[in-house]
């Protein structure tokens, strides 16, 4: 099928530099902008105060506002600039400067940086000198806003958040509330580039505070909305609902539909995030119903829309498809009216793949693309250019006009760079790789999709502080970046070369870090690689990378070559295998697990296994990827008579890059235990994790925190009167994908993930004796979650301990306690290193009668340093 647009766009020229505001293109682009909007490209609206100027001047100002509102940056400066001649005609320095800032938020939108700077340093320039009267102070207030916005915009995230915090103490000064809010917001938007999206959320809940102080008003509901899109960014999709419902409450008692259907959209996001398709629909339908302009309705039912492709609803999903395009011809153009059709074209785009009678076709939706990208040309939107132009050539790559696609994604690519817009280029250099790929220019792809990791890379602040339902799914348009440069890596006509494999190793290093990143919405994790040899010269590494048609494994062995084997297997058939394996061998008294765990072993360790005895190879670390998380390596078995665990010894970690590089040092153990043995929050007792502690206690000198004594303020305080390199936790909780079901129950209460760095944070006189050892016994991972194990991963790295001891599933307590005994007595006696007293312990219950099956040992798995 041919598209015939081509040289359309083939004549399209390109002017100028366009602006980077990565997360509006993505909100809107899904459909889900407005309440998440920051406040970085607003003006103040009030009119001009000081001076006594023409009704004409003033409705000129007013049109040029609206301009600007509505999206139509080109208007509203010819608009602007016609004003400030007239202000500087008539010497008028404090409203010219107040125009120039205006001016440079529409440069800045433009993407004319030249511009956009020239104006705000003009207007900063005609504030020069003490003044102290209010009207002075409020437009010196704006124009830091605006600064503060060009400074984001062009990358410059610290001197941003500083000129946000001038532009709060000066709104302060003045005692403008309004403007007070909408720094703080911004602020929050400086922290969330920056990463610190913690910091981010304190920022918005001392908004919260102001807020509710003030009586109800459209900025109130728009603030709650803004605070409550922002929790279910974290994941805390509880507090976002209740922060939303309250923004709709005012909302309703301003009668404002405006306001009500900007948030009944967001509660309907909240419900689609909790996977809540039905109550998600009902809720845009109720904005759809009240929606006082075409906009916000479109912007509903674009929302409906992907819901219902999402949930393969699709009758009603072509119905609403039906619906929606005669609405199209009567958007005017606007920013907001082209990200909503490149929204409707990615849903069309899903229509068609799922091969429906009376899907549109690619022409349909090549058509709607090139008249979105006219439009944008038309506004002068060079970002939207930049993604019109390059979901064309997707459009051709799906056709397999590959070299049309190519040049379609090049000019793209150039555009996005130039424009300075990674998150967009990132898209493009992955979509160049697969084109070149499919041509047969492998060196072309492995550089096309080696530079789109390394852009990724650098967005990583950038792509956390973007909702995960919105902007990307990780696992759809961030990972398969990863794996296909893998797999480019390690293919080929020959075997890989020692430069691929390292680099293999180094990108799916970098992917591990990318889930954790995205596991905690926050690029909080510091990297620096780890030679295994500085570690331990006596440990192999093993990654195995799953990918679509094969597993791929690379072994690092101390001072050799990397070595390298795959086997050719379906990724679902793995999964499949995997998943059977887990279950099998949580069933008591059966071996049906044995042939399974055979089947794993054959791919993970028989190709290595002579190069492992030859290399005098004592612990095996794995850096395991995907599904293989969530089952114990201790439990693989080799066909004769042996676990792996009966070999060597073992632990996991999420990346090399994660570890101190150095060994550390023997400790006169002391250990801190809490636990809980009565029934709490709905979870039934453990009645051996008193008799855990008193086995603990027998072997290394420990202080105990059992049911009321063991809160989180409790715990908290113990950790910082005194040093404990170990502290030990026997409790119920759970491993899970997302970071807020993941937990461990105090009595008082659950303690998150994200509350432990906290929790555990020792004061800076201690650093030196950080934790070396969190244990955590009697918690497992979430049954049916694939991605289960990242929750382990991210409380082993979030808790700030060298090494944490955990297991996958909820075990035995008698078990417990004597492996518990076991570990401990190896640990403090012996100078055997923590995989090694782990090792022990496990084979003491291996040997016993009472508690050879691998339910009973297996699921003890060690995180982090192994020594």
């Amino acid at each position: 099928m041919q598209i015939n647009l081509y040289y359309f766009f083939k004549k399209s020229s390109w002017k100028r530099l366009y602006i980077r505001l990565i997360v509006f293109i993505f909100w809107i682009f899904l459909g889900l902008v407005g309440s998440l909007l920051p406040a970085i490209a607003k003006m103040d609206a009030s009119p001009p105060s000081l001076m006594q100027v023409s009704s004409n001047v003033a409705q000129q100002e007013e049109q040029g506002r609206q301009y600007y509102d509505a999206g139509q940056f080109l208007a509203a400066i010819k608009i602007w600039e016609q004003v400030l001649q007239i202000y500087q005609s008539q010497g008028d320095r404090l409203n010219q400067a107040r125009v120039l800032s205006n001016l440079s938020l529409s440069y800045q939108q433009l993407g004319l940086w030249t511009e956009a700077t020239q104006a705000i340093t003009r207007s900063r320039e005609l504030l020069q000198g003490k003044h102290t009267e209010p009207e002075y102070l409020k437009v010196l207030a704006q124009v830091f806003n605006t600064q503060g916005s060009l400074e984001l915009a062009t990358g410059k995230s610290e001197a941003a958040l500083l000129t946000w915090q001038q532009a709060t103490a000066t709104y302060t000064q003045v005692k403008n509330e309004t403007g007070v809010l909408r720094s703080l917001i911004n602020q929050s938007q400086a922290l969330k580039a920056l990463g610190l999206y913690r910091r981010a959320l304190s920022t918005l809940n001392q908004v919260n505070k102001i807020l509710q102080k003030q009586p109800d008003s459209p900025i109130k509901t728009a603030g709650l909305r803004s605070l409550g899109a922002s929790w279910r960014l974290v994941g805390n999709l509880t507090a976002a609902q209740q922060v939303l419902q309250q923004s709709l409450a005012i909302a309703q008692k301003l009668q404002s539909p405006a306001e009500m259907s900007a948030t009944l959209i967001d509660l309907g996001n909240v419900a689609r995030a909790n996977q809540d398709a039905t109550s998600a629909l009902a809720l845009y339908q109720q904005a759809v119903n009240i929606a006082p302009s075409s906009m916000l309705k479109m912007r509903s039912q674009l929302n409906q829309l992907s819901t219902l492709i999402d949930t393969k609803q699709w009758t009603p999903a072509q119905a609403l498809w039906s619906q929606i395009q005669p609405q199209l011809v009567n958007l005017p153009p606007s920013r907001t009216a082209i990200y909503a059709q490149l929204n409707l074209a990615q849903s069309l785009i899903r229509l068609k793949q799922a091969n429906l009678p009376n899907a549109p076709t690619t022409e349909n939706i090549a058509q709607l693309v090139a008249n979105n990208l006219q439009q944008a040309k038309t506004l002068g939107d060079k970002q939207a250019q930049a993604y019109a132009l390059g979901k064309l050539g997707g459009l051709y790559e799906q056709t397999q006009q590959w070299a049309i696609a190519q040049d379609l994604t090049q000019q793209a690519l150039v555009l996005a760079q130039s424009i300075n817009t990674p998150e967009i280029a990132y898209r493009w250099q992955w979509q160049l790789g697969r084109l070149l790929k499919v041509q047969g220019d492998e060196p072309g792809a492995i550089a096309a999709y080696t530079q789109a990791v390394n852009t990724l890379q650098s967005l990583r602040s950038d792509l956390v502080a973007i909702d995960p339902d919105i902007q990307f799914s990780f696992r759809e348009t961030v990972e398969p970046v990863y794996r296909e440069l893998v797999s480019l890596l390690l293919s080929g006509t020959s075997s890989p070369s020692q430069e691929a494999l390292k680099q293999a190793r180094q990108v799916i290093e970098s992917l591990q870090l990318a889930e954790l990143d995205d596991f905690f919405r926050e690029a909080c994790l510091d990297r620096k690689y780890t030679q295994i040899d500085e570690l331990d010269p006596l440990a192999a590494v093993i990654y195995p990378i799953i990918l679509p048609d094969r597993l791929e494994v690379i072994v690092s062995l101390p001072k050799q070559p990397l070595r390298h084997y795959a086997t050719s297997l379906p990724q679902a058939e793995l999964e499949s295998i995997v998943e059977k394996l887990r279950k099998t061998l949580v069933i008591r008294s059966k071996e049906d697990f044995l042939p399974l765990s055979q089947q794993v072993y054959d791919w993970l360790i028989r190709p290595v296994e002579t190069d492992l005895v030859k290399s005098g190879i004592k612990t095996l670390v794995f850096v395991p990827d995907g599904v293989l998380r969530n089952i114990p390596m201790a439990a693989l078995h080799d066909s004769n008579q042996q676990y792996l665990v009966e070999k060597y010894n073992i632990a996991l970690t999420p990346s090399l890059q994660l570890l101190p590089p150095k060994t550390l040092a023997q400790h006169n153990f002391k250990v801190l235990g809490a636990g809980l043995t009565e029934a709490r929050q709905g979870f039934s007792a453990l009645e051996y994790v008193e008799q855990e502690m008193k086995e603990i206690k027998s072997e290394v000198p420990s202080t105990v925190l059992l049911n009321q004594e063991f809160t989180s303020k409790n715990l908290q305080n113990y950790l910082q009167s005194a040093i404990f390199p170990i502290v030990h936790i026997a409790t119920h909780g759970k491993f899970s994908s997302k970071a807020i079901e993941t937990f461990i129950l105090a009595w008082d209460d659950r303690i998150r993930i994200n509350d432990l760095d906290n929790l555990l944070q020792i004061s800076e006189q201690k650093q030196q004796q950080a934790i070396e050892l969190l244990v955590l016994s009697a918690c497992e991972t979430a049954v049916g979650d694939k991605r289960a194990a990242l929750g382990l991963a991210g409380i082993a790295v979030k808790a700030g301990a060298s090494s944490t001891l955990a297991t996958l599933w909820s075990v035995n307590d008698e078990a417990t306690a004597n492996l518990m005994r076991q570990f401990y007595k190896h640990l403090s006696s012996t100078k055997e290193t923590k995989a090694e007293a782990l090792r022990h312990a496990q084979m003491a219950l291996l040997k016993d009668p009472q508690s050879e099956h691998p339910v009973y040992w297996a699921p003890y798995i060690l995180v982090g340093n192994w020594l």
